[in-house]
């Protein structure tokens, strides 16, 4: 038998079985923590296959990350993608979009079914955020950015008046986890996931806030101030998720709504902020830029 091939063979597995290996790995250690004991047969075999998927993913990782850096440098649509920023606003936008629609529509059958103003607060919640995405994609469709300043402000000072607006949906929906003691019942894996992901969009939003301002572009600003605040509500929701799954025996009911209570206010505060920073430098740069154009014409006059 040749030791060296079949070392080979098990550490360099084909793309196919490695792709395959992280989601059968993943199953199995999730039934094994959720199912059996940490003592059964089912458990240990999935805590070697576990092992396993780890380390050849780890032996292949230099190998991906040149696949992966070559297709950034020699693929046409990756470069198109990297270097459009119109095109990647504008997809992110209409995604985004769809996904809040669709989402209000379950949140508004849900209120309609349950007889919620919970749910419709929610759904209210997430229809103005994809009102607001689409107001901003329709823009980006027929515009470059820069090229209509007047109307990428009116449009910017637009999202601040329904910022405003949709300030008192989120209102609600914190009276409700308050007062009504309504949280998100999640497994506790479920909800580690959910940690992850809000906090990498928490901090993606922020990142994009500050990035996209080079583009000087106020349409452009006003999609991640959407999606910074879409962000903070996320981690609203989080908070409320964790001290039900994590904190239910450690902390007493007052406690968990007076953590709420403080989150969900300075969330709100913030967003009023934001709503107010928005209308307000928005109509000051369309008084100078009137100002501006007004002079121009005295001039040539």
């Amino acid at each position: 038998m040749n030791w060296k091939k079949l070392l080979h063979v098990l550490l360099f597995p084909h793309i196919a079985i490695l792709i395959i290996l992280l989601p059968v790995a993943t199953a199995f250690l999730v039934c094994a923590m959720l199912m059996v004991g940490s003592e059964s047969p089912i458990a240990i075999v999935s805590y070697v296959l576990a092992a396993y998927t780890l380390t050849v993913w780890c032996v292949r990782m230099p190998q991906i990350i040149r696949f992966f850096k070559t297709l950034k440098n020699e693929n046409r649509y990756v470069q198109i993608w990297l270097t459009d920023t119109r095109l990647r606003v504008k997809v992110t936008l209409f995604g985004t979009f769809l996904w809040n629609v669709a989402y209000a529509c379950l949140q508004f059958g849900l209120g309609l079914f349950h007889a919620s103003f919970w749910y419709t607060s929610m759904a209210i919640y997430y229809l103005l955020l994809g009102v607001m995405r689409l107001f901003l994609a329709w823009h980006t469709q027929k515009h470059e950015a820069g090229t209509h300043m007047r109307l990428e402000l009116k449009r910017y000072r637009a999202c601040g008046w329904i910022f405003l607006f949709m300030n008192l949906a989120l209102s609600l929906m914190v009276f409700f986890m308050v007062y009504w003691n309504r949280t998100f019942v999640h497994h506790e894996i479920t909800t580690i996931a959910m940690a992850a992901y809000t906090f990498t969009s928490f901090t993606l939003a922020i990142i994009n806030v500050v990035k996209y301002r080079r583009y000087n572009s106020p349409v452009y600003s006003a999609s991640k101030v959407i999606s910074f605040a879409s962000a903070c509500v996320s981690m609203l929701t989080l908070e409320t998720t964790m001290l039900t799954v994590f904190g239910s025996t450690e902390m007493d009911l007052l406690t968990r709504r007076l953590f709420l209570a403080i989150s969900g206010g300075v969330i709100s505060l913030l967003i009023v902020a934001m709503a107010i920073y928005m209308i307000v430098t928005s109509t000051k740069s369309l008084h100078q830029l009137n100002r501006g154009i007004q002079e121009k014409e005295n001039q040539n006059g």
